[in-house]
C-alpha cells in the first residue's frame, strides 16, 4: 500500500493500471463468493442535489434512466432461480421513489420472498408513496427496511450538505417510517471534523427528542459513511495490504453483491461491480448476474477510501 508523498505525475498513475499499482506491486482483487445482495438502481434522478454525491444526483441528472418494473423482473427472476439467492434486493439511486414503478419493484421483490432495502431520502417522493409503502408493509411483515439519509443530527450542517429545507421533510419522513413500525436505520455522514462517539451521542440525543427508534449506538442502525471525493489522494491496495490490515478479500462489498443499472440511451440494464461505480466502464461486468459473477480488481479511489480502509458497505450487514 503506497504511502508516498502525491505528486502530480504519482496522481495520475495511480488507478490506472487493473492489475499493477503505481508501485508495481499487484493490484488486490477480490473473488465473488455469492450474492448476498442484488441492487437495482432505480435512476440517477433525485429531488434534490447533494454537495458530494458521489453518484451526482440531481433534479436533472438522467444518465441513469429510470429501470423498469419489467426490466427489474428479469433480474429479480434470475436472482431467485440461483442455487444459492440473495438475501437481500437494495434500491438506490437518485431517489428511489421518483421512479413511477418502484412500488410495483419492491412488491415483486417482496413477493418472490425476498427481504428489500431501501435507501431514500425519506422526502416528499417516499411520502407520497406513503399509502403503498404502508400496505407492503402489512402484507410483507418485516421485510422492508428503510434507511434514510439524515447527514448530521443538525439541521445546519444537514442542510449544508443537502440544500436548505430539507432537514425537516427528511425527519417527518423518518419519523413516519419508526412510527409506522418498518425497520428504519439512518445512514449519516464522516464529513466534518467530529470523533464518532460524539456524532453517536448527538444522533442519539435527535432520535430521543423526535421519538425515533433508532439505537445511536448501533452501527447497523446509525450507519456513518466516509467521504469520497473523487479526486482525492488515497492509497492503493495491493496484494500485501490484507495482511497488512488484517482483513480479508471476501468482507469487501463487491464479494457479494452486484448492482444492475441502466445507462441514458442503452437498449437495456447492465449488471456492474457495486453501488459506487456505476459510470466506470471497466466495472461492467454483463448483461445477466451469471455473467457479473467474476473478480473484481479494486481499481479505484472509491474502492481503497469506501470500501477497504473504511470497511464501509451499502448493504444492511
Amino acid at each position: 500500500m503506497s504511502n508516498r508523498t502525491s505528486t502530480s505525475e504519482h496522481a495520475v498513475r495511480k488507478f490506472s493500471d487493473p492489475d499493477w499499482t503505481a508501485k508495481g506491486e499487484r493490484r488486490a482483487v477480490v473473488p465473488f463468493t455469492g450474492l448476498d445482495t442484488l441492487w437495482l438502481n432505480t435512476g440517477t434522478l433525485c429531488n434534490i442535489a447533494c454537495a458530494n454525491c458521489y453518484i451526482e444526483s440531481t433534479p436533472k441528472n438522467d444518465a441513469l434512466v429510470y429501470l423498469t418494473r419489467s426490466e427489474a423482473g428479469l433480474f429479480l427472476t434470475e436472482a431467485k432461480n440461483l442455487s444459492h439467492p440473495p438475501h437481500e434486493i437494495g434500491f438506490t439511486g437518485g431517489e428511489p421513489f421518483m421512479n413511477p414503478d418502484m412500488t410495483g419493484m419492491l412488491e415483486d421483490s417482496l413477493a418472490a420472498g425476498f427481504r428489500v432495502l431501501v435507501l431514500t431520502n425519506a422526502m416528499k417522493p417516499m411520502q407520497h408513496k406513503a399509502e403503498a409503502l404502508l400496505s407492503l408493509h402489512r402484507r410483507f411483515p418485516g421485510s422492508i427496511a428503510v434507511r434514510v439519509s439524515l447527514d448530521h443530527y443538525e439541521q445546519a450542517r444537514h442542510e449544508e450538505v443537502r440544500g436548505e429545507r430539507t432537514w425537516q421533510p427528511a425527519l417527518d419522513g423518518l419519523t413516519w417510517l419508526s412510527s409506522s413500525g418498518f425497520d428504519v436505520s439512518v445512514a449519516g455522514r464522516l464529513l466534518w471534523d467530529e470523533e464518532e462517539p460524539a456524532l453517536r451521542d448527538g444522533y442519539a440525543k435527535a432520535f430521543k427528542t423526535h421519538g425515533i427508534t433508532i439505537d445511536a449506538a448501533d452501527p447497523g442502525r446509525l450507519v456513518l459513511f466516509p467521504e469520497m471525493e473523487p479526486h482525492a489522494d488515497v492509497p492503493e491496495i495491493s496484494e500485501g495490504c490484507w495482511r497488512i490490515l488484517n482483513k480479508r478479500p471476501d468482507s469487501v462489498m463487491c464479494a457479494s453483491s452486484r448492482m444492475v443499472v441502466k445507462r441514458k440511451g442503452a437498449a437495456s440494464p447492465v449488471v456492474i461491480s457495486c453501488t459506487l461505480l456505476p459510470y466506470e466502464p471497466e466495472f461492467e461486468l454483463g448483461g445477466t448476474l451469471a455473467e457479473a459473477f467474476r473478480p473484481v480488481s479494486l481499481n479505484h479511489r472509491y474502492c481503497s477510501k469506501f470500501c477497504v480502509l473504511g470497511g464501509a458497505a451499502c448493504s444492511a450487514k
